[in-house]
């Protein structure tokens, strides 16, 4: 969840460094540091709560020369966000310095050990202990520092990706991962590490992504050297990353949140591009072909996933089951990876997760593997750790997301499961010929579709400001917009720090109809479906209350839009199709709602765009 920046070649590190960790904020953070090394091996540490702009005020009359540093911004987990608990930490001696994303879970018996042995400790996080532990097995062990690192990491349990800096060599970064992301960018004489490729893509295309338990040492004027916590030699190809730098600039939006809901008609045009091929009506995913027996043959479909992705997951869930008569399940990764569910290799599991970072899913993945399950991933972030843990998937192809509250990622997601449940379907014969021939052509139509509701944004805009004095919201959605639904409501609180909840509209009558008065706005996505009548009901039970409807209907609506308090309108298309149209609107809310409330909508309080940890 921390953002992670390396430098060691012949630049200033410092510009790069703050530079890196500015394409970082967007992972959400409390604090930020800097270690830097001149070439005489003097160590500069600086840190402090706040921003990234915070940093650079307080380094503003600090020596902040030297061409190897170390950087970081940290999302809070063991002790407060201060200064202290800030990274990057040192030892005692002060000659090591480390930064650090994850958890260890086994640091208060190894400080225990240490404080045993005469070592005092400065700040109150796990990561004070990894640093002074590779201090003490380095001096009491007589090794060298790389050594050191790997009898650290053999010792301790939990997530790590880490980078250190030795005073003693100020020619050298070592780094190492465990369940956290870390990627080496390759230039010319000089080396670059990130949490993610965001922070390199400036200087670089090509990286190496290191696997769990492997240590790296980066050397100025040598070639990279990479050993597992064993000590064996590893090699590893170099990679060419596709990113454009325009991706991860706002683009004269004010918000990247802003810029990615309206590239979602281009991200999904993307999405379905070589996939869906409308003048022969045909859906063509590459992992259906090329494990076709797997997929056809499985007996149920096994749905994992967190937040915004599990949203997709319902609906994904729909479309197999509708269209491929397959049973399917939609666990929340982080509870399923606990509950010892039975599984067994008839099963296949989808993993869904735009970073492909997403530590709960990550162990979910590794435990269904371990039972014998087929895996199948849904990711955005390309070469992430699980699409490398999977036997196959799709890329949704949407794009770096940096705004916190996903838009596109989510869109993505429910494009590919429907391209998924129809290729699947049409391999299995259990789908009608035009029903799956006018799907494809609707599916086809989306990003146009999408365009026009985008055009509406000033009358949402205005719809938004109506409603900044709620305190909370009802969403409702019944059928495939009931996920729509949890979505939306997800979005509000995210960024506008609004309660709100999602519910099966039919479900209000059980409980939620308590809190409706004339307070409580309730978002309604009652579009022109099977489910129509039942929604006119579920409204005229809210009016009945007093209860003001902002309601989501399809163009021309005569029925819902003279009862509800204010319209938005979509174009009409596929019932299993609508997520991807009545999802936008909510998007644009929930965005103007945060705005006119004065938050970052951004860099939410208390959230991380890749949630790495526990």
């Amino acid at each position: 969840m921390c953002g992670i920046v390396g430098y060691l070649g012949n630049r200033q590190a410092f510009p790069v460094l703050m530079k890196g960790l500015r394409r970082l904020e967007y992972r959400g953070y409390d604090s930020a540091g800097v270690a830097l090394l001149t070439n005489e091996g003097e160590l500069h540490v600086y840190k402090t709560k706040g921003k990234v702009a915070d940093l650079e005020a307080y380094v503003s009359d600090k020596d902040i020369s030297g061409t190897v540093g170390i950087a970081h911004t940290r999302w809070a987990t063991h002790g407060e966000p201060n200064s202290t608990n800030a990274h990057p930490h040192i030892s005692s001696s002060g000659k090591l310095a480390i930064i650090h994303n994850g958890i260890i879970e086994n640091y208060a018996v190894l400080k225990q050990y240490l404080q045993g042995h005469g070592v005092t400790f400065r700040s109150d996080t796990d990561t004070e202990v990894l640093i002074q532990l590779v201090e003490y097995i380095k001096n009491t062990k007589n090794c060298d520092l790389l050594t050191a690192v790997r009898m650290t990491l053999r010792m301790v349990v939990g997530a790590y990706a880490i980078a250190i800096l030795n005073s003693e060599d100020p020619n050298q970064i070592i780094v190492a991962r465990k369940s956290s992301p870390l990627v080496i960018g390759i230039g010319e004489d000089e080396w670059f590490v990130g949490s993610d490729a965001s922070p390199i893509i400036e200087y670089t295309d090509k990286v190496i992504y290191i696997e769990d338990n492997e240590v790296a040492v980066l050397t100025r004027g040598h070639n990279y050297k990479i050993v597992d916590i064993h000590n064996v030699q590893i090699d590893h190809d170099i990679q060419t990353i596709d990113m454009d730098l325009g991706q991860i600039e706002k683009g004269g939006f004010p918000h990247f949140m802003m810029k990615e809901i309206f590239e979602q008609p281009e991200c999904l045009s993307k999405c379905m591009s070589g996939r869906v091929n409308v003048d022969i009506d045909n859906v063509v995913l590459s992992a259906v072909i090329d494990h076709r027996d797997k997929l056809l043959s499985a007996k149920r479909f096994i749905i994992v996933a967190c937040g915004t992705s599990w949203h997709a997951g319902l609906i994904g869930k729909q479309l197999i089951e509708s269209y491929c008569h397959i049973p399917v399940m939609v666990e929340y990764a982080s509870e399923f990876r606990y509950s010892n569910p039975p599984i067994s290799s008839d099963d296949v599991v989808i993993a869904i997760s735009q970073s492909g970072e997403t530590a709960d899913t990550l162990a979910a993945v590794e435990m269904a593997k371990s039972k014998g399950a087929f895996i199948y991933g849904v990711c955005n972030a390309v070469s992430s750790s699980i699409p490398r843990a999977t036997d196959t998937g799709s890329y949704i192809h949407v794009g770096p997301e940096i705004g916190v509250a996903s838009t596109k990622a989510f869109t993505g997601q429910v494009t590919v499961l429907t391209m998924l449940a129809l290729a699947l379907a049409k391999e299995k014969g259990t789908i009608d010929e035009n029903e799956f021939k006018e799907t494809v052509e609707e599916l086809y139509a989306i990003p146009d579709k999408m365009r026009k509701i985008l055009g509406n944004n000033p009358r949402i805009e205005t719809i938004a400001k109506i409603f900044t004095y709620a305190h909370n919201f009802l969403y409702l959605g019944r059928g495939f917009n009931y996920p729509v639904a949890l979505e939306g409501a997800l979005k509000l609180k995210e960024i506008s720090y609004i309660h709100a909840e999602g519910y099966p509209a039919a479900e209000m009558k059980h409980g939620p109809i308590a809190l409706i008065d004339e307070e409580m706005p309730v978002v309604v996505i009652a579009t022109n479906n099977t489910l129509y009548d039942k929604l006119m009901n579920n409204i005229q039970e809210i009016k009945a209350r007093n209860g003001r409807v902002i309601a989501i209907v399809n163009e021309g609506d005569t029925r819902v839009s003279h009862m509800a308090n204010e319209v938005i309108e979509v174009p009409a298309t596929k019932e299993c199709l609508e997520p991807l149209l009545a999802i936008i609107p909510l998007q644009l809310l929930a965005y103007h709602i945060a705005v006119c409330k004065g938050k970052d909508v951004d860099q939410p309080r208390n959230l991380a765009k890749s949630v790495t940890v526990e």
